[in-house]
């Protein structure tokens, strides 16, 4: 079976993007870039409530790593593999990523 994900979520332009409970993992993720202490107490509650505490666990460890390597990327400047460049160029297009801004590193 294969799953068509809409990856229009992780730009705010749709909900969930077909994941499972997707809307409630976009909640907690952006909650947690935002250190707001109320919509994290609310996501962490509606995550719970949907996959129980080991799936809070699973999401939150997913929220943590991507946010720490994300931030080892950027901040080392590591470019993107021209294999993967060519294999994202599609949805990098659709989703306007390319339009971000990045810095020289000449």
């Amino acid at each position: 079976m294969h799953t068509i994900y809409d990856l229009q979520a992780v730009t705010g332009t749709t909900a969930g993007g077909g994941v499972p409970h997707g809307g409630l993992l976009i909640a907690l993720a952006e909650a947690v870039l935002c250190e707001d202490e109320a919509a994290l107490a609310e996501a962490r509650d509606a995550v719970q409530a949907a996959l129980g505490p080991a799936g809070l666990v699973d999401a939150a460890g997913v929220v943590g790593l991507f946010n720490a390597i994300d931030r080892v990327a950027d901040a080392t400047g590591i470019p993107l593999e021209p294999e993967k460049a060519a294999a994202s160029a599609d949805f990098r297009a659709a989703l306007g990523l390319d339009h971000f801004a990045v810095a020289d590193r000449s």
